[in-house]
């Protein structure tokens, strides 16, 4: 029941233990399933409370880190994507090469842009528009 060797001797020795506590209580029928029966809520005494005793091993260390977050693989995928975005943008001329990656690489809001910038929200927000426009050619030609 435990699929653990070292954990099964535990409750085997547990087991007989508990019999033999409780001997004055058999009434001499039925001893296997009594024994048996024993063993069994040992047993699943052991696994409800394994949970709780477990002891993480390096794997389960590194899957729990990455079940959180990312995995190497997306980071770097990740990364890839963002410096191909980065390298567009500068590619751009001025003043798209800045409005682009203020807003698509470093994520600022257009109003966040025009504060910046000491310009109007509407100019940032055409300056935004045609950026986009230019970087959807260069992603097409790829």
């Amino acid at each position: 029941m435990t699929a653990d060797y070292f954990a099964s001797e535990d409750l085997t020795q547990d087991t007989f233990l508990a019999a033999y506590s409780h001997l004055k209580d058999f009434d001499g029928r039925h001893e296997k399933a009594w024994l048996c029966r024993i063993a069994t809520n040992k047993c699943l005494d052991y696994l409800q409370s394994a949970g709780r005793r477990s002891i993480p091993t390096e794997d389960v260390g590194m899957d729990e880190a990455y079940s959180h977050g990312q995995t190497p693989e997306s980071a770097m995928l990740e990364e890839e994507v963002r410096q191909t975005l980065l390298d567009r943008c500068r590619s751009l001329k001025p003043p798209y090469d800045e409005i682009a990656k203020a807003y698509y690489y470093d994520e600022m809001d257009a109003a966040e842009i025009a504060v910046l910038r000491g310009m109007k929200l509407k100019t940032i927000q055409t300056q935004i528009y045609r950026a986009r426009s230019m970087l959807r050619k260069l992603y097409l030609v790829e």
